[in-house]
């Protein structure tokens, strides 16, 4: 006799019920990169499928909202996967996708090494990899802000704004200095801007504290939206610019950790 709970087992075996979700992931995979509704016809050719095959995956498929069928008998993705991709979306966290990373260039470069976001006028500093031996005393701890102007992060961050908006954070700020290498200027500023715009990084020469430096990079989300800054931040005489390479990549691989794909 069969059980209530014997009656929810699948009537398959795991390698058939792996072998469907091949097909299935094949099938959604062909509708990704169609910029059209697809038919049965073409879905079964760029699958290998036999079209009884394909129909029958494509069923429940549509069931479940993961593909939507026109009246036509084409397909294309559904909404579904919209929603659950806007739930992904939302549960990651740059900081959580930074965390590895971070370590392995502090390691490389045995500097200490900074994860930042904007918060109106300034950055604040998120999260950080650092030691005793790198040689810097941590002056502002995670938490901490300071005016987007004079630092790495916060000139990559104006550089995503344009003319107007530059020159009304100028007006709004005044472009107080901290230092005498600080930009106080307009034109000083937006001459910088234009060279972050030009190299994809941004320096900060000793111009929030005197005897430190710093080198930055963007990290970009799923929209291609600058949503953090990673900087290294060194003593001036230890300052490596050979490092921006590994930055950069570093950047990157954060980057895609929270879904950022590069332009082909």
């Amino acid at each position: 006799m069969t059980t209530k709970d014997q009656t929810l087992v699948p009537a398959t075996t795991g390698k058939t019920a792996i072998q469907v979700i091949e097909r299935m992931m094949n099938l959604l995979d062909v509708l990704a990169v169609s910029d059209d509704a697809c038919s049965l016809k073409i879905l079964s050719e760029k699958t290998s499928l036999h079209p009884s095959t394909a129909h029958r995956i494509l069923n429940d498929m549509v069931a479940c909202r993961l593909v939507d069928r026109s009246e036509g008998g084409s397909y294309r993705l559904g909404l579904r996967l919209l929603e659950l991709g806007t739930l992904v979306k939302a549960r990651l966290s740059v900081r959580d996708a930074a965390q590895l990373p971070m370590r392995a260039l502090h390691k490389l470069t045995n500097q200490t090494v900074n994860l930042s976001l904007r918060q109106g006028d300034e950055i604040i500093y998120i999260d950080r990899a650092y030691s005793e031996r790198s040689g810097m005393q941590v002056v502002r701890a995670i938490g901490g802000r300071a005016p987007l102007h004079l630092t790495s992060v916060g000139k990559l961050f104006l550089a995503q704004d344009d003319t107007q908006k530059v020159r009304t954070y100028a007006s709004r700020t005044g472009l107080a200095g901290h230092t005498r290498n600080s930009i106080t200027q307009i034109q000083a500023l937006e001459k910088e801007l234009q060279e972050v715009q030009k190299n994809g990084t941004a320096n900060d020469d000793e111009e929030l504290e005197l005897g430190v430096s710093c080198i930055a990079a963007g990290i970009y989300d799923d929209s291609n939206t600058m949503v953090a800054g990673l900087s290294i931040s060194a003593p001036t005489d230890r300052i490596n610019r050979d490092w921006t390479k590994a930055l950069v990549d570093t950047a990157l691989q954060i980057s895609r950790g929270i879904g950022y794909q590069a332009p082909p």
